[in-house]
């Protein structure tokens, strides 16, 4: 699934505040900053903090 970069220039991770990018084949976002995933359900970024999964096994 591909993510407009027009959307993804304005989301913002709802944790740190930092961009965000495209990982997991696409299928989910990802902040570098605080090293946590956000899942693409229906092509919907879902940006819950309580939602998010960490990054390569990290605690969030």
């Amino acid at each position: 699934m591909k993510i407009d970069r027009r959307l993804l220039d304005l989301l913002a991770c709802p944790e740190c505040k930092g961009p965000l990018v495209p990982c997991a084949a696409q299928s989910a976002l990802c902040c570098t900053r605080c090293k946590l995933r956000f899942l693409v359900r229906e092509g919907i970024p879902v940006l819950l903090v309580e939602e998010a999964e960490p990054i390569d096994g990290e605690s969030p």
